[in-house]
Formats: structure tokens, sequence, C-alpha cells
């Protein structure tokens, strides 16, 4: 299934993008099943998957990809936990080395948009960067959970761009500041659920900028692996149901470009990752 957070009128909702691609519409589960699971965060949370299949069969979509307003898949986590340097090629480029042990940081839900919604160009900034990333959405919480049964822990999948404020984010040792001003970000267009994208499957990432291919790389690629990532973090965190691990980004940011690329109002940032969807979010000058 393709899960996803919405509005319609101004009133949030969840439900299903429908067909092959999700392109045949919007199925509103929310509507459907509200009573017992009021968004998508509640859904993942009580396993409710069988009732989501269920009301999604022989259901008319409720209304096109056009009439809806995407919100980030999950607009309400209790925890965004990002991965930094988790691609050799990434490492390369920033002048870093590999760490044992995950590099990690936070970001706080109001840094990020929906797909098509505008990433943010900041008043104090003009070096917004893209960071094209796969998003781990967590469907079974737990805590020291074991690399051997971590795939049991994923609900689904989705794009993340994991925009980053240059400047301020390596003004310091530290990168919270450069990595959380609202809507600096994009999560979406929604997940994909682990009965489409099986444990261990590759998965392709890949940034455009305006149309222009910026990065790719393969989960095969990752440094720490989704497993021992979720292995990882849950030792000092409970992970629980709608937690996001955002997996870290492959080489070819724009900050690390001779001449430095920066997203500036009027581009396009597409995120694509195969199997799931691809995220598309307008580039706007915060007024």
């Amino acid at each position: 299934m393709k899960l996803m957070s919405f509005s319609v009128a101004g009133k949030a909702s969840w439900g299903a993008a429908v067909g092959a691609t999700g392109a045949d519409g919007v199925v509103d589960l929310g509507k459907r099943l509200g009573k017992d699971f009021p968004d998508l965060k509640t859904l993942i949370a009580g396993n409710g998957y069988a009732a989501a299949k269920a009301a999604l069969a022989g259901a008319s979509p409720d209304y096109k990809l056009s009439d809806v307003t995407f919100l980030p898949v999950i607009p309400n986590p209790e925890k965004i936990i990002c991965v930094g340097l988790n691609y050799a090629d990434h490492v390369v480029e920033t002048n870093r080395e590999k760490t044992e042990d995950p590099a990690l940081f936070v970001r706080w839900p109001n840094s990020q948009a929906g797909h098509l919604q505008p990433m943010l160009v900041p008043l104090e900034s003009t070096h917004l960067d893209y960071e094209g990333e796969i998003a781990v959405i967590i469907g079974k919480g737990g805590r020291r959970i074991k690399e051997a049964d971590a795939y049991n822990h994923v609900a689904g999948y989705a794009p993340y761009n994991d925009g980053s404020v240059r400047d301020l984010q390596w003004a310091t040792t530290q990168w919270t500041t450069g990595k959380n001003f609202p809507t600096t970000g994009a999560f979406g267009p929604w997940m994909t659920t682990t009965d489409e994208v099986p444990a261990d499957t590759v998965l392709t990432l890949i940034t455009r900028l305006n149309g222009k291919e910026m990065q790719r790389a393969t989960t095969q690629m990752m440094i720490h692996s989704v497993p021992r990532l979720i292995a990882f973090i849950s030792n000092f965190t409970e992970l629980v149901p709608g937690d996001v691990i955002v997996s870290g980004t492959p080489g070819g940011v724009g900050g690390r470009k001779n001449p430095p690329l920066w997203m500036k109002d009027g581009d396009i940032c597409e995120i694509e990752i195969d199997k799931v969807g691809v995220l598309r979010t307008p580039i706007k000058n915060e007024k």
C-alpha cells in the first residue's frame, strides 16, 4: 500500500494512493476508519493494515491527487532521527572519516514539508542544499532491537529531502541549527509498505535538481545498513510506531560542488526511490 497524510479544504486526513504508481487517486481511509485510526500513526501503532486493505477493496478514489494537499507522511512523529555520513562518497567529499558507529542528529516535525509543498530558503541564508535520502518508518517499537529482527520493526519507506542550511550548519561542530529551519526539508509523497518492499530489497535513490541528476546510490552502498541503524538507535532510545529514521545522503550534495550549487527560488527538487515513489518540491524564498 501507498499510505499518505493529506488535507482537503484545510481538514486533515489520511489514506492510500491507489493504482500501480499511485496516480489513480486517493482513497480517504480517515473517513472510513477514523473512529479507530484517526491518523496514519495510529494505524501503524495499531497494526491496522488488514483493516486498511479491507477498506480499499473495491473502493473508488475519493479524490484526484491534484485535489489534495500533501502533508508530511507522518505529520506528528515522536522522533525524527537522521543519519550523517552514511555513504562513502559523501564521507570523502566532506573530508571526514568513516565512524565506527552511525553519526546521528535530529529534526523537528515543523522542519519538513509535504510533497509538492515548498521548501523555504530562510531569510537568514542563501545556502539551502538538497540531501536525497531514504526514510524508514518504524512500525513496531522496541528497545535494544537485534539486527536480525530489525526488518520486523519497519512499516515502510518514503523519499526524504534532508534539506540543509549549510552556512549555519557548518558554523559550529553541531548540525542542529542548519537542519531545523521551518520547512527546509520534505517527506513524501507517501509511505510504501513492506508488503511491496520486502526485507533486503535493494533500493535506488536519485536526486534531481531542475531535471538534472545530482545524486544516485543504492542501499547496498550504505556504510551502516537499515538493520544496523535500527539496532544502534534502539540501544539508546526506545523506538515507537511512527518514528522516522532518515538514513543518510550519498555524495553529490550542492555544497561540495565547485562552485557550490545552492537551491534557489523557482527551482524544483525531486527525490526518487524506485519501488517507492517520487518526492517533488518547489523551492521558494521565505517571505
